[in-house]
């Protein structure tokens, strides 16, 4: 077989291979390169896990995290979507927050035992099947990006629960409360995208984050006011949906 009969077979296979490929394309596939690259800081942080290296495996779940906030605002403004319909940004996303959100924390509640072995591999099951469930949820966002229900953010839920060690009923309770309101019609934050209150929920966030920083570089074992702060702009973060939600005005310019 001669090379013009194996290009032509490869052009009719694949179809775009007789197409330049262009420079808006080059920059809509490094985004999904870069979406991708949670899946290897996913591999990190179970190998973490695996290893009971607590500190580590929370570490690459935060990169994790910062690369899915990062990800989404360049894909709409290089509108990845439109240049490359082909691949699936939307899914791609899907697939490795499942493991990055779900997965590693519910394996890292379960490999640490830390509500002993009966209720750490009962709270791991509950939250890998109602967080697969809430996934396959076609309608989790409102209009203005509330997410409906709670939006399965296991990873912030269980690091808040390794930093502040709340006992280990009070912290399956908290599993039990989380993962009820994943069918409820709740409205939960999401503090990029909705506008209301967006300087303030940000701020919040923001503060979370620097305080979870601190809890890492400290080997989770912080003192209490980092607990505190960790655990009130957590409630604040997990809360203010509803009371947006309740109080529609609220936020709004006039």
């Amino acid at each position: 077989m001669n090379k013009n009969i194996i290009g032509r077979k490869l052009v009719e296979r694949f179809p775009g291979l007789n197409k330049k490929v262009t420079w808006p394309q080059t920059r809509a596939f490094s985004v999904h390169l870069l979406t991708a690259s949670g899946s290897f800081l996913a591999f990190l942080s179970l190998v973490a896990a695996a290893e009971q290296q607590w500190t580590a495996m929370f570490l690459w779940l935060g990169l994790a995290l910062f690369v899915d906030g990062v990800d989404g605002p360049i894909a709409r403004k290089l509108q990845v979507k439109e240049v490359l319909p082909r691949w699936s940004g939307e899914l791609l996303d899907n697939i490795i927050d499942y493991v990055t959100y779900v997965l590693i924390p519910a394996f890292a509640l379960y490999q640490s035992g830390f509500m002993g072995a009966g209720l750490s591999f009962l709270s791991a099951a509950i939250i890998v099947v109602s967080s697969a469930i809430y996934y396959a949820d076609t309608g989790m966002k409102t209009k203005e990006n509330f997410f409906k229900g709670f939006p399965v953010v296991w990873n912030m839920v269980v690091f808040t629960l390794f930093v502040t060690q709340p006992g280990e009923w009070v912290a399956f309770a908290v599993v039990l409360v989380c993962a009820v309101l994943t069918f409820a019609p709740v409205n939960f934050l999401h503090p990029v995208r909705v506008k209301r209150l967006r300087a303030v929920n940000l701020a919040v966030f923001f503060v979370w984050c620097g305080l979870s920083i601190v809890a890492l570089l400290q080997g989770l074992q912080s003192g209490w006011l980092v607990q505190a702060g960790i655990a009130l702009t957590g409630i604040y973060l997990f809360c203010i949906g509803a009371v947006m939600q309740w109080r529609p005005d609220l936020g709004r310019k006039e």
